[in-house]
């Protein structure tokens, strides 16, 4: 193949590769999602940027990714439109440019098989494809950051200062990244200033502060606050060990290519080896060429450092933002070594004309041996929702329970007349609100302020890392209420004022958490 078209093959097949890998599964959305969707149709209802009529509560973390989906859904339906699949769209063409960009980034650092390992990669990785077709907002943030990164690289300074701002409205973590990168262009124009050149610090400050400083006084004025409510509610109502997160992230991190679905629990030992190593010779060498990738090299350190300290709940997304930087110097960390093999090989059978096949057989295992073992994380048959290839982790068993619930609610619901509409209460609130006509409180507080009041809650009501405070039922009084049972197990359900006050409609059958079913309870008249 000429080396053209195969400048041009290539990306194509991996982008499409990537594209195919997210509309094939189909929409498999995660909860918190929808809470997302929510504040997307009441926007376009003209409710405002808000989760309940009538109350400001900035209760999403990710405002730009709600935006998109406000301007998209504005042109394919208005409120009545398909989030859940327009979020699929938007995520696959994320994760597409994010692959190119990644090919891009390895071909300009002059290793190309690195590039194309890392696109490969990340274009079936289980972590990058579950989140995309789960409707969060992972793709667009982990293409903003890429992008911010590889615009750095290529010294395009105000375009990275844009699309650092960017990402940063997609999610605050954002800066994680940006400090280092911030510190970086800092660094730059002070060496610039004492040389006595010219310098486009002021210029490059003003493109990242216009829409930030812009989002931030709406946010305030708006919702009192710029900072999301959900970041303070998570930190008050859940329960964790006080390394849970850090636990989490060490076996994350052992595992970027999810090698223990093959080989084995114990791969997560030879993990905590091997990958690190690989990373520092991947890292070294690609500073060597361009050292402005410095603050990537350091984003997955400082990522794991943050969270474990702060010790929030990990959810399975927060695991993905730093797997890109992380796979990416992995991956180049093992190219890098496996040449070294392949030169002394050489050496040693130059004569016999074999170095050729070697050193490709060798590099071949780059791209290889990653994309086999996450493909591993896939499922040709999932065991619930659409029946099509997935990945294991693509898990929605609990979503499709609450679209159960919210349909038998409606029903309930609908033969009752008059305004104000009900108040439903419930520990997940995303699903629910989405398919149930009414006011939600959320009882871990994410879209409510005043559940967070109920919190931190005495230990002797978890069962698991949550559980609903019975205060908070008693004082709010809901209409209905959803609930796990073992959300419930060791306070709210062995009250008896609370069996006074409410009746069981429905109990629907699960196990999940270790539930004894979902059920669905009405205030008594």
């Amino acid at each position: 193949m000429k080396p053209r078209l195969r400048s041009i093959i290539i990306p194509l097949t991996i982008f499409l590769l990537a594209i195919a890998a997210r509309l094939i599964p189909g929409p498999r959305t995660i909860d918190d999602a929808f809470i997302t969707y929510r504040y997307a149709r009441n926007l376009l209802a003209g409710d405002g940027f808000v989760y309940n009529p009538g109350e400001r509560v900035l209760g999403t973390t990710t405002p730009l990714y709600t935006l998109t989906l406000v301007a998209l859904g504005a042109l394919t339906g208005g409120s009545e439109a398909n989030f859940p699949m327009i979020a699929v769209i938007v995520n696959a063409l994320g994760d597409g440019i994010t692959v190119l960009l990644l090919l891009k980034l390895g071909k300009d650092l002059g290793h190309k098989v690195t590039g194309v390992a890392a696109a490969l990669v990340w274009a079936v990785a289980p972590f990058s494809v579950t989140f995309a077709i789960g409707g969060l907002e992972t793709s667009l943030y982990v293409l903003l950051l890429t992008a911010t990164v590889y615009a750095h690289f290529r010294d395009r300074p105000m375009l990275c200062a844009f699309l650092a701002a960017l990402s940063l409205l997609t999610r605050p973590d954002a800066l994680l990244l940006l400090a280092p990168l911030g510190l970086a262009r800092f660094r730059f124009h002070a060496s610039r200033f004492k040389e006595g050149k010219s310098t486009t610090l002021l210029a490059e400050a003003a493109v990242f502060l216009v829409p930030t400083v812009t989002w931030f006084t709406f946010a305030t004025l708006y919702f009192g606050s710029p900072l999301p409510h959900s970041i303070l509610a998570k930190s008050l109502a859940y329960r964790l060990p006080q390394t849970a997160a850090l636990t989490r992230l060490i076996q994350h991190y052992a595992t970027p290519f999810l090698g223990h679905l093959t080989f084995g629990i114990p791969w997560i030992g030879v993990g905590l080896v091997i990958y690190p190593f690989f990373f520092v010779v991947g890292a070294r060498a690609a500073l060597k060429t361009k050292r402005q990738l410095w603050p990537w090299a350091v984003y997955p350190w400082l990522y794991l450092i943050t969270f474990a300290i702060a010790n929030p709940l990990i959810f399975r997304w927060y695991l993905t933002p730093p797997l890109p930087a992380f796979i990416f110097f992995i991956l180049l960390g093992m190219e890098r070594f496996l040449r070294t093999a392949a030169d002394g090989v050489e050496s040693r059978v130059m004569n016999r004309g074999w170095s050729p096949k070697i050193r490709w057989v060798l590099l071949s295992i780059v791209i290889l041996f990653p994309l086999a073992l996450s493909l591993r994380g896939w499922t040709l048959q999932p065991d619930h929702g659409l029946q099509r290839p997935a990945p294991e982790m693509a898990w929605h068993k609990l979503e499709l329970l609450y679209r159960q619930a919210a349909d038998i609610l409606t029903n309930e619901m609908g033969s009752e007349a008059g305004s104000p509409p009900p108040l439903l209460a419930a520990g997940d609130v995303g699903v629910l609100g989405f398919y149930t006509p009414t006011r939600i409180l959320d009882t871990v507080g994410l879209n409510s302020p005043q559940s967070t009041a109920y919190y931190p809650l005495e230990e002797s009501f978890y069962t698991i890392n949550y559980a609903i405070p019975p205060n908070l039922i008693y004082d709010q009084q809901p209409d209905y209420f959803i609930i796990l049972e073992a959300y419930g197990r060791e306070g709210l359900l062995k009250d008896p004022r609370f069996h006074e006050s409410y009746a069981l409609l429905e109990k629907i059958a699960t196990d999940i958490y270790g539930s004894d079913g979902m059920l669905i309870f009405a205030k008594s008249p």
